[in-house]
């Protein structure tokens, strides 16, 4: 019985932390190469591996903290950073009050996409997995 109990709880245990961000030591020459391509003044971020596999440098400039993506394969996915609802257009603070004036805000971030172009990802607090609504400048939803 005490035998099944330790595996069980080392079972959860490599569940519940393989679901977490992984820190890494060795990250592939070509994505260091387009790390430093596209942030030429930034010489030590800190990595990580998301739960898709990308890579992610987080780093600061001029005090800002961000953090980037690339796939394994070098490629620039997107940046985001941490803002506050102040920092956010103007009609975007409409669309929120208009759209979702009851829900708690959780994060907000200022996002540029190599696919989607610059955005903002609103997260709103719901029960279990918070909502995350994508608003150009406009005020538009994505």
């Amino acid at each position: 019985m005490k035998k099944k109990s330790r595996i069980l709880i080392i079972i959860c245990s490599l569940a519940f932390f393989g679901c977490q961000n992984q820190a890494v030591s060795q990250v592939p020459k070509v994505v260091e190469k387009a790390f430093k391509l596209k942030y030429p003044d930034e010489n030590d971020p800190d990595w990580e591996i998301d739960a898709h596999g990308n890579f992610e440098s987080h780093f600061k400039k001029e005090g800002v903290k961000y953090i980037a993506d690339f796939s394994p394969e070098g490629i620039w996915i997107e940046t985001e950073t941490s803002i506050s609802k102040k920092d956010l257009p103007k009609s975007i603070r409409e669309a929120i009050k208009k759209n979702y004036s009851k829900e708690e805000i959780a994060e907000i971030e200022k996002v540029d996409s190599a696919l989607k172009g610059e955005f903002y990802d609103v997260e709103f607090k719901q029960k279990g997995k918070n909502k995350d609504v994508e608003y150009r400048a406009s005020g538009e939803e994505l």
